[in-house]
């Protein structure tokens, strides 16, 4: 049986067997220049096909201009693509982190583009022509989460390995300590926000959905098309008070400022691409409230918005002729207002510079690691207020603020885990927002009615105010419960549904939730719905004590969450497993985060040493062997699968995880041992002779030649490299950065 899928140059045939590997941006990209020649050496020993796909931010660029680009600079549009094969039974994709690209991100790709020779169309402010327009509604397909929507068609099932929790115990991370006086705590609204203002319905019948904005002289105007909907979908609409949010924003600022502690804002407005980067603007203009009131007009006219950020402002301003007034007015108010905290203190680069670099799941997750501080102006810890200022989830991160005071840092070596099954499919919740979301023009009222007429929500709105509608689909709830069940029984852990009751959505959800469990045999079980501050207190007992829980949350929590607990029990979330079943019974295997992989590039650029670790990569691979194994009956994907196990942990055992400076293994070296292992267990397993005697010379080339291509790999560090691009790097460039053994590459071409 194959499958076909369409391209640009027709139908192609695609074997079952066949394992789709994303291309995306930054560190991950990088490393795969270097892991995947290995990967498709190996595969093709077994008949199993390893194609790449491009789902980068340049590549989502190019693709959605490919029609007015020259014929030989024309990409295909990979994701479209993927979104097709994810609905096919015999889907099989290994994603890698990408950039879900801010506003500002989006400017510099278009930039280095079109610089590279692309003739891109400027990312336009405010639209004046038709072309505008369309340049601007190509732009914001590719913004945000523009690519998990389309390829998470199925619930998530994210945990830590038991070789990576094994290792971690035994080489335990360095964790901050607490102290019972720590003044870190969490600040969020109590009212006026998301939270506070949530309606949530269950739609009876299949149809149609008309939002409209009705002002206050009774003119109404559509702020969207017909939104469908399916019958049993939770449909829920919100929003967000701006006068609130300033007026709680000023009151954070003067806090921060009386407790002598660092101001820090934590949202993610890489995700949440619409909502997000406006909350971060108003909290640029409130800690700068008298350079807006002064010069706010001139900044508005040079196009210079609070919503890039503070570092876009002040880049601008050498162009304009009170550029240097308006640049002292922002110091001197930054040396009156509270401490700021810092992405980088030495470059003085504050947490208000760029929107998406402090991004809320990771950087809390990486503050309670610090012992509750960020990093402050003069490069020192500090404790911190840190400000989220919708209440939804905010509370969780005080509770484990609490926790650590009582009870002190975490102990790596000790501690249980907490795994997480999420709830994603087909854009469920907050994250499928995008084309919901508005800020809205003029006062008035927000009416959600059907086809019929009927009013489903009515919000009252004020200029300024933004807008927020989601969708839960009721297969991916039924889905989700399922997996929840399945992973309590394989496990014997306590799954905990992390659902609060005195929210809309959430009360709706719960419904659900036990009429479906009700379907499944629960004897035996332990199945518990609470609400998140409970439910994280609960957590936080257990994993104290060395035991396990499995999280089952919806799509935002799942996030924060395999960030918070991976960062406190393995230093990292890029050392999770992540497995998307699919709805239609296909497999798509996440590799991590990649919060760090900017400050990576950058040192590579520096000093031609990689420190980004494909450990999360080796754990996907895995099972995507695994997977075609069963869906394809291939016995030699099978043995591929468990000697990459059995590689990965020796990899981990004998610490060849990138180093941490120069003149140490970095993400080349490690790929090289990766090999080495794996081709020794493969050359030493019993399963399948031929496929043993085709590596024996491998692995013994590999071993004999070790100590010469470890020196070919630490002799090129120290020295600056150029990469041709940050977004779209010179591939020729970076495949000879980053396969620098000139033996490595020869042993492994005799293979191929």
């Amino acid at each position: 049986m194959v499958g076909f899928i369409t391209t640009d140059e027709g139908e192609k045939t695609v074997p079952d067997s066949t394992i789709i590997y994303t291309h995306t941006d930054e560190a991950p990209a990088l490393a795969e220049y270097s892991l995947l020649p290995i990967v498709r050496a190996y595969a093709a020993q077994a008949g199993v096909p390893v194609e790449s796909r491009d789902i980068s931010l340049a590549g989502r660029i190019l693709a959605a201009f490919s029609d007015q680009l020259e014929p030989a600079q024309r990409r295909s549009d990979d994701l479209a693509e993927l979104g097709v094969e994810v609905t096919r039974p015999e889907a099989n994709i290994i994603k890698l982190p990408n950039i879900s690209a801010t506003t500002p991100q989006l400017r510099l790709a278009v930039a280095e583009l079109q610089a590279q020779g692309y003739a891109l169309p400027d990312v336009p402010d405010e639209p004046k022509s038709d072309e505008e327009r369309d340049a601007l509604a190509r732009y914001k397909k590719v913004l945000g989460s523009a690519v998990n929507p389309v390829l998470r068609q199925g619930n998530s099932d994210r945990r830590a390995p038991a070789s990576v929790k094994q290792y971690a115990r035994t080489h335990p991370h360095k964790m901050g300590a607490w102290v019972p006086t720590s003044r870190t705590s969490v600040a969020h609204m109590a009212s006026g926000d998301f939270f506070a203002n949530e309606k949530s319905a269950v739609m009876s019948a299949a149809g149609v959905l008309n939002i409209e904005l009705i002002a206050e002289n009774a003119t109404s105007s559509a702020l969207r098309a017909p939104l469908a909907v399916l019958d049993g979908e939770i449909i829920d609409a919100t929003v967000m008070e701006v006068a609130a949010l300033r007026e709680f924003l000023r009151a954070q600022i003067a806090r921060a400022k009386a407790q002598d502690v660092l101001f820090s804002l934590h949202v993610k407005a890489t995700m949440m691409k619409v909502a997000d980067p406006i909350i971060f603007g108003y909290a640029v203009r409130e800690f700068f409230p008298e350079t807006f009131a002064r010069y706010g007009d001139v900044l508005e006219a040079a196009g210079l918005n609070p919503n890039d950020g503070l570092g876009a402002i002040l880049s601008g301003l050498e162009t304009l002729a009170q550029g240097p007034q308006i640049a002292a007015s922002f110091a001197a108010e930054l040396k009156e207002g509270p401490r700021l905290a810092m992405v980088d203190s030495a470059r003085g680069t504050t947490n208000l510079h760029t929107p998406n670099d402090v991004i809320v799941d990771a950087s809390m997750a990486a503050m309670i690691r610090n012992s509750g501080h960020m990093w402050g102006p003069d490069g020192q810890e500090a404790d911190t207020l840190a400000v989220i200022p919708d209440a939804s989830y905010a509370d969780i991160y005080q509770v484990v603020m609490d926790d650590c005071r009582a009870h002190g840092a975490f102990d790596p070596a000790t501690l249980g885990s907490v795994s997480n099954v999420g709830l994603m499919a087909q854009a469920a919740e907050e994250y499928g927002s995008h084309d919901k979301t508005f800020e809205i023009p003029l006062d008035g009222t927000v009416r959600v009615s059907n086809g019929d007429g009927d009013v489903i929500f009515e919000t009252t709105v004020r200029q300024g105010d933004i807008f927020r509608m989601c969708q839960t689909k009721d297969i991916p709830i039924r889905n989700w419960v399922k997996l929840a069940v399945s992973r309590a029984r394989a496990t014997g852990d306590p799954a905990v549904f992390w659902l609060d009751e005195k929210r809309a959505h959430d009360a709706n959800v719960i419904a659900k939730v036990r009429a479906y469990l009700a379907d499944h045999d629960l004897s035996g079980l332990t199945i518990e719905i609470m609400a998140p501050t409970v439910a994280i207190a609960y957590c936080l007992e257990r994993i104290r004590r060395g035991l396990n829980t499995i999280s089952v949350t919806g799509n935002v929590l799942r996030d924060y969450l395999t960030d918070l607990f991976p960062i406190i029990e393995l230093g990292t979330s890029a050392k999770m497993l992540s497995i998307v079943p699919l709805l239609n019974g296909g497999g798509l295997f996440e590799t991590g985060s990649a919060g760090s992989a900017p400050k990576h590039v950058q040192q590579l650029e520096a000093e031609n040493y990689l420190r980004w670790d494909s450990l999360g990569e080796f754990l996907a691979l895995a099972v995507s062997f695994e997977y075609v194994a069963q869906y394809t009956g291939n016995a030699r994907a099978q043995v591929l699968a468990d000697t990459l196990d059995r590689a990965t942990g020796r990899y981990l055992d004998e610490d060849r995880s990138p180093g941490r400076r120069l003149g140490t293994l970095d993400n080349r070296g490690s790929h090289f041992y990766l090999a080495l292992y794996w081709a020794q267990e493969l050359a030493s397993q019993t399963e399948d002779i031929d496929l043993a005697s085709r590596f024996t010379g491998l692995a013994g080339e590999l071993a004999s030649a070790e100590a010469t291509i470890v020196a070919e790999l630490l002799a090129v560090q120290g020295h600056p490299v150029v990469l041709g691009g940050y977004f779209n790097p010179d591939p020729s460039l970076v495949s000879a950065i980053m396969r620098p053994s000139v033996t490595f590459n020869e042993v492994l071409a005799r293979l191929s």
